[in-house]
């Protein structure tokens, strides 16, 4: 793979551009294509956060100015090789999550039943609807109306005390937000 990537743009180069809305964006120059006039640049993050980086996608049909503020006269290294299987791994495995998610919710028509197996499938992947109830662990069931007082499962096992603890600190920051949106809104 060649590191120039146009008669303009080296791969690590920093380059300055202004958009037609007069938005600066400057960064490293990650690759360009020539033939629809996109270029890609690595940014400092907008968070602050010095670990991330924000990669900005530049049409320069739409840019009035361009600087090359630094040119790199260096080989670059060439890219890390893609782990191919472990990204469909991972892309099914998501597809996978989101399916068994909405069939989970098409179950219920409870509204807060969804909120609470919602909260509680981000944080543990068995959980699932047993009727109108939710199934944890295959050990702790919640009734409607999903309190706290509703889990229902072994009272000595770690499970249950987890889960009731969970189900607790959900309708806690629930109440919580919900009283805040409250008071915004008067």
């Amino acid at each position: 793979m060649s590191t120039v990537v146009s008669d303009c743009f080296t791969i690590g180069s920093i380059v300055a551009t202004k958009t037609c809305y007069n938005e600066e964006i400057e960064g490293e120059v990650l690759a360009f294509d020539p033939q629809t006039k996109m270029l890609i640049l690595k940014c400092p993050s907008s968070s602050g956060n010095p670990k991330r980086h924000d990669v900005n996608i530049v049409n320069l049909s739409l840019v009035s100015d361009v600087q090359i503020k630094k040119e790199v006269t260096t080989v670059p290294e060439p890219p890390q090789s893609l782990n191919l299987h472990r990204l469909n791994t991972r892309v099914r495995n998501s597809i996978e999550n989101k399916r068994r998610l909405v069939s989970a919710l098409s179950a219920c028509l409870d509204p807060e039943g969804q909120r609470l197996f919602l909260a509680i499938a981000r944080v543990i992947d068995d959980v699932s609807w047993a009727g109108q109830s939710i199934r944890v662990y295959n050990e702790v069931t919640i009734t409607p109306p999903y309190k706290v007082e509703n889990v229902i499962g072994e009272q000595d096992s770690k499970p249950y005390n987890y889960i009731r603890k969970f189900v607790e600190r959900h309708w806690k920051d629930y109440h919580d937000h919900a009283a805040a949106s409250n008071s915004q809104q008067q």
